[in-house]
């Protein structure tokens, strides 16, 4: 037996993400928080079999098209990877509003899209161009000190831009990308103590994104950074949560007004425009990039391919 699976493969900043529109299990009518529970608990072989290799790799981040609970939403999404599943992925989302534009669902202009923490907006301001402006994120803890064997005491601030992040400026590493090998090593290291100490977010979820700052190759950029991603691979973008969780860090730092654009670059060069907005205390902050759809394909899951629901790490 074939099962069929259509997608749309994106990348934004370099980062890819592959959207499913066809093809994927039933997950109910409930709200999108109980769809991935049904998702992870049921269906977590489908998961395997997009994004895992032989047909994905470590570095694919997924997305499941969903049918929004919100009337006002132009779409739902749930968002995976190579281990498991993510509460948001700013990045994927840039990537799912030129896919929607691609399909003709979308066109320009502002929408709402629905993810498991809450309902952002999409701004379509060209074919390729999108900003996001996501859901509210704010500094935890700051300059926590953490234990590292190798590497002594590192010092980083918990924050929420969507998921839980350790920001790290001081670590003495280059933020090369011929030293990638030796930065995931590094920053799997911290994200190891961070879990054997203790060191959580809010209500004891774990800090499963681990993010480095240093200067930036590009003058037109403000900072650049290295973000290791909850499956050990490393983001070719500049990570949309991982930005806002920074903008949080800079609001609270009272290093970045309202109206002013912070600039980040990642590890290959791309970079994402940040600004903030404060509504109610909350930081809520808009991420600018731009993703280009590259392939529009069918997975072809064979029930007789012994590899048929991916190789799990």
């Amino acid at each position: 037996m074939i099962q069929r699976v259509s997608v749309i493969d994106s990348h934004t900043g370099g980062e890819p993400t592959r959207l499913v529109i066809a093809g994927g299990p039933d997950l109910g009518r409930g709200s999108l928080a109980e769809r991935i529970a049904v998702f992870r608990e049921k269906h977590d072989a489908f998961r395997s079999a997009v994004v895992d290799e032989p047909r994905g790799s470590e570095v694919i981040v997924g997305g499941l098209l969903c049918e929004p609970t919100d009337p006002t939403c132009a779409a739902g999404v749930i968002y995976f990877n190579n281990v498991g599943y993510l509460n948001m992925c700013g990045h994927g989302t840039i990537g799912v509003a030129v896919s929607l534009a691609h399909l003709g669902r979308i066109g320009l202009g502002t929408h709402r899209l629905e993810t498991v923490v809450g309902v952002v907006t999409i701004t379509l301001e060209g074919p390729n161009r999108v900003s996001i402006e996501n859901v509210p994120s704010y500094r935890l803890h700051k300059d926590r000190a953490v234990e590292v064997p190798g590497l002594g005491t590192v010092r980083g601030d918990v924050a929420w831009g969507g998921n839980w992040f350790f920001l790290v400026s001081d670590h003495g590493e280059k933020l090369e990308l011929g030293n990638v090998e030796r930065l995931i090593d590094v920053t799997w290291r911290i994200r190891q103590a961070l879990t054997a100490q203790g060191i959580t977010g809010a209500d004891g979820k774990e800090i499963d994104h681990i993010e480095l700052f240093g200067p930036p190759s590009s003058a037109a950029a403000h900072s650049r950074n290295f973000v290791l991603c909850p499956g050990k691979a490393y983001d070719r973008s500049p990570c949309g949560t991982g930005t806002s969780a920074k903008l949080a860090c800079l609001v609270a730092d009272g290093k970045l007004k309202e109206g002013e654009v912070w600039r980040q670059e990642s590890i290959v060069g791309s970079i994402f425009e940040g600004s903030a907005r404060q509504v109610d205390g909350r930081v809520i902050p808009r991420i600018r990039g731009t993703a280009y759809v590259n392939a529009e394909a069918t997975l072809l899951l064979d029930s007789n391919d012994p590899f048929c629901m991916g190789i799990r790490p």
